[in-house]
């Protein structure tokens, strides 16, 4: 997959393409079947298939700094990743900032999609809204791709259980601890990748040492603490995962998911880990001293040795 930087000039060195527009976050199997329905159409009309991924999304930019707004199940990086692996030809990031916001729905289709990137079709949802104060929306695309040569396509929905899975669907799954369900609309276990930082080492004073992940998103999907499975290039270790803030100790209000590898030697810094959730534990607590944390990480960590041995994930 090509990540496109810059829209202006992907027709003169492309030609047209095929091109589907969203946040993707997940890439659950709603997203899947659009990339599907998105690789059908390129082939019909032997062009490329392009992925236009609205970033950041427009309720974190409207939320600022200290306003609130849905959480991620996903970050950019991991987002491209997944996109490059179901078959995406071009990638182009829309980068939603305040400029953006100010564009004209009709501005929005002639400067982007037409004179930009070249849409020979696109593939977009009903309810999609686009443009200054949201005035696009799918009439509108329909009426200037008759202007100017290009065809909108409605996307596919998919079901799963009698639900129309989406992202809003998944994040619920996920704050009720149903993974089993979340996993059925995503189409995998519901994971977070990332690159393991040094710490303050608090763990490993306890007894307990982590691999420490930093996180992106303003709002996670996840709090409290967690049975998972941890990929390393190491291999995979059941692992005691903590994911918040970190109330005991600092209490920052900067997300930090820290996990426990269980009988694991060594040290992973600066290396990709997966970390795949298998069960909520408990919510996260705020301890009146680190000998009481200590005390429940212990416990923790024996009763997620009972959930592995006895559950077949």
């Amino acid at each position: 997959m090509i990540l496109v930087e810059d829209a202006s000039g992907f027709s003169r060195k492309h030609g047209r393409c095929v091109a589907t527009i969203g946040k993707f976050d997940g890439v659950h199997l709603g997203h899947q079947l659009i990339l599907d329905q998105l690789k059908g159409q390129a082939r019909e009309k032997d062009l490329p298939a392009l992925a236009i991924v609205i970033e950041p999304h427009p309720e974190e930019f409207f939320a600022g700094s200290g306003g609130d707004c849905p959480a991620r199940l996903m970050d950019k990086q991991e987002k491209l990743r997944l996109l490059e692996e179901y078959g995406v030809d071009f990638c182009f990031v829309l980068r939603f900032d305040a400029e953006m916001s100010r564009m004209s729905a009709e501005d929005y289709i002639r400067g982007i999609l037409v004179e930009g990137l070249g849409v020979a079709a696109l593939i977009a949802g009903e309810d999609f809204r686009f443009g200054h104060r949201r005035t696009g929306d799918f009439a509108l695309l329909e009426r200037k791709g008759g202007e100017c040569d290009f065809s909108v396509h409605r996307t596919l929905t998919r079901e799963v259980e009698g639900m129309r899975v989406s992202s809003t669907l998944v994040r619920q799954k996920l704050a009720q601890g149903d993974f089993a369900m979340a996993e059925k609309f995503l189409g995998r276990p519901f994971s977070i990748r990332g690159t393991v930082a040094r710490g303050e080492q608090l763990g490993a004073k306890l007894g307990f040492p982590t691999c420490n992940i930093e996180l992106t998103h303003r709002r996670i999907p996840l709090h409290g603490i967690y049975a998972c499975m941890v990929k390393t290039p190491r291999g995979e270790y059941p692992a005691a995962v903590s994911i918040g803030y970190r109330p005991t100790v600092t209490d920052s209000g900067k997300p930090v998911l820290e996990a426990h590898l269980l009988d694991f030697e060594g040290q992973l810094y600066g290396k990709t880990i997966e970390v795949v959730f298998r069960q909520k534990i408990r919510e996260e607590e705020k301890f009146a001293s680190t000998d009481e944390l200590q005390r429940q990480i212990a416990a923790d960590v024996e009763r997620i040795r009972r959930v592995f041995a006895d559950a077949a994930f």
